[in-house]
């Protein structure tokens, strides 16, 4: 039997999928026709990333799974429409992409290489080795425990913290609201790898940046959500944040009047510190199909309680 994929997202991805997917699928030893439009009631699964042409899947009453392109599910998740199982993207080059940006972006903080740049002077300071430095990870979970073990590796002084415990991690965790003070408190560099839930909303706000070692650098690749914006503002104002990269926010593009774009102390990035690559994302997506064809369990299945 010929399976019907709906591809469900905008129109720019349609270009980067439409041969790597239908490709990816055959190497799976799956019969299948990779489609934008169809008949709801025709089709066997949707590939979905967030746009404004499906918002109502009750009508998909055939269709077994919707697999997201992203890892990040928070616009979709909440749509009551949505009954058939859905999967996240987690994809090993995502993690890597992931991986590496933090690592380079604490790297940068680390060792205050901004601090010569535009300088006229001769200013020999060395900053301390990573054994010495204090990093604070909140998230541990795929990219947040391989990002954090990368960091590590490089001999920094790694605290991570998670909603629920982390026993396998190799380097001290904390928990819940209550080892929220204790794992930031003093950190000279956050790292915010959270999913964008209710729980985890604001996590960063005036309270928890007065725990930062004063001049602490704020790295947020996570969700924009995360942070309130009012209050690191503040803090950068204060000196008690120091410099915040930022790579997701509340609304994006980040508009341009926002402050954010006019600060020195603040660096945005573009939302790319992981981004789903087709030629990987694809063979995750037809794996999950086969899995599902073949009556296995599904992949990176989201618990709708959780959020993730």
């Amino acid at each position: 039997m010929t399976l019907t994929v709906l591809f469900s997202a905008r129109p720019a991805l349609w270009d980067d999928y439409r041969t790597v997917l239908p490709a990816a699928l055959s190497a799976e030893g799956i019969a299948a026709r990779l489609v934008r439009m169809a008949d709801p009631a025709e089709v066997d699964y949707i590939v979905y990333a967030p746009n404004d042409d499906l918002t109502d899947f009750a009508p998909f009453t055939r269709a077994k799974a919707v697999l997201s392109l992203f890892a990040g599910v928070e616009r979709i998740v909440g749509n009551p429409t949505l009954t058939q199982p859905l999967c996240r993207m987690v994809d090993p080059a995502l993690c890597e992409g992931m991986v590496e940006w933090v690592t380079a972006q604490v790297l940068r903080h680390h060792l205050w290489l901004d601090r010569n740049i535009g300088r006229r002077a001769w200013v020999q300071e060395a900053p301390p080795l990573a054994r010495d430095r204090r990093v604070t990870m909140l998230g541990l979970g795929e990219l947040g425990l391989a990002a954090a073990r990368m960091l590590r590796a490089l001999n920094f002084r790694v605290t991570g913290w998670s909603r629920s415990p982390k026993t396998d991690a190799g380097f001290p965790t904390f928990h819940g609201e209550d080892g929220l003070k204790p794992a930031l408190e003093g950190a000279e560099i956050v790292v915010t790898l959270l999913p964008d839930t209710p729980a985890t909303r604001g996590i960063l706000d005036a309270r928890s940046l007065g725990w930062l070692a004063p001049g602490a650098a704020v790295i947020n690749p996570g969700r924009g959500p995360l942070i309130e914006d009012a209050a690191l503002l503040a803090a950068l104002d204060a000196g008690q944040v120091g410099h915040a990269t930022l790579d997701v926010f509340h609304t994006e593009p980040l508009p341009p009047e926002h402050p954010f774009w006019a600060r020195a102390d603040v660096t945005v990035s573009p939302h790319i510190a992981a981004v789903s690559r087709p030629a990987t994302a694809a063979t995750v997506i037809a794996a999950n199909i086969r899995r599902a064809e073949a009556g296995e369990t599904l992949l990176h299945r989201v618990d709708r309680a959780r959020g993730y």
